[in-house]
């Protein structure tokens, strides 16, 4: 058994073709092809079902995945806690981030950057619990995203951000004068909202309902850029992480307004895997998190 056949394995199960994990791999498509057939020798099951494309993975191949996810995560690992004993920690940082989060993602990615010159950064958006599976398999060296909402298990965080509503409207609006609005106004209004997949619309339901109100937005999306030049476009409104307030400071066509709200605002912050030992990457996140973090 060989690394490079496990690797041929991972990524044909995370990309679900063969010609795409091939090009990753930057092999032909036959070389993995063999790879893949020389690998389920080895451990005297088939892993992969196809038929001139990918099916899926059989029983014993989803039993297998973690497995050879690990041992490839702990071989990079090991790597590159060699080098780091050596000479500064170098290569590529990757880093997932849910959408609400992504403001921080410059923040953290500056401070990172300057306390290890050797290093690239990597950011990729992600749900929550495509953080939590990505941190499981080795895939990214962290994560941003919610330490108190569905929190991901088994990890190390630091808390970066205390998150709050805000309500958007165009500030040439009736809406857009206004200096707080409540929850009840804000639900009555033509909505456009991010869709119940992302964790940020799943809190913002039970925060809802928690006030006896039900929301039933106009337009559901996948991105807070969609949503805002959705409000732009001046026939709707929206509700958002207040990380996006400064982001976006200095347009004239927009508004935040302060949803009144007496809940705690909820936690965002690093999270890496805790294992033993701690890798070089997941080490230096959290050193530059912890120097970032609120007092």
């Amino acid at each position: 058994m060989h690394l490079r056949q496990l690797r041929y394995f991972v990524t044909i199960a995370r990309l679900r073709h063969f010609a795409n994990a091939a090009a990753e791999c930057g092999v032909s498509q036959p070389t993995l092809s063999a790879g893949l057939s020389a690998l389920e020798q080895d451990v005297g099951h088939r892993l992969v079902e196809r038929d001139r494309r990918f099916v899926g993975l059989t029983a014993q191949g989803e039993a297998m995945l973690p497995w050879a996810e690990q041992i490839l995560g702990a071989v990079a690992s090991m790597t590159s806690s060699v080098a780091a004993r050596s000479a500064q920690i170098t290569g590529e940082f990757s880093l997932a981030a849910i959408p609400a989060a992504l403001p921080l993602a410059g923040l953290f990615g500056e401070a990172l950057l300057a306390a290890h010159p050797g290093l690239t950064l990597a950011v990729r958006s992600a749900t929550s619990r495509e953080i939590e599976r990505a941190l499981n398999a080795f895939e990214c060296d962290a994560g941003l995203t919610y330490l108190d909402h569905e929190p991901p298990g088994n990890v190390l965080s630091v808390a970066l951000h205390a998150e709050r509503y805000l309500f958007v409207a165009r500030a040439d609006s009736a809406l857009g004068m206004l200096a707080e609005i409540g929850w009840e106004e804000a639900a009555r209004q033509p909505l456009c909202l991010l869709h119940q997949g992302m964790q940020f619309r799943r809190i913002l339901d039970t925060r809802m309902r928690a006030q006896g109100l039900a929301i039933t937005p106009r337009v559901v999306a996948d991105s807070y850029v969609t949503l805002f030049d959705l409000v732009r476009s001046g026939g709707f409104c929206t509700i958002v992480p207040d990380t996006y307030a400064s982001l976006l400071s200095g347009l004239d066509w927009a508004q935040f307004v302060p949803l009144a709200d007496s809940e705690p605002p909820r936690r965002i912050g690093l999270v890496v895997v805790n294992r033993v030992p701690l890798s070089p990457m997941a080490g230096a996140a959290l050193a530059v998190a912890r120097g970032l973090a609120p007092e």
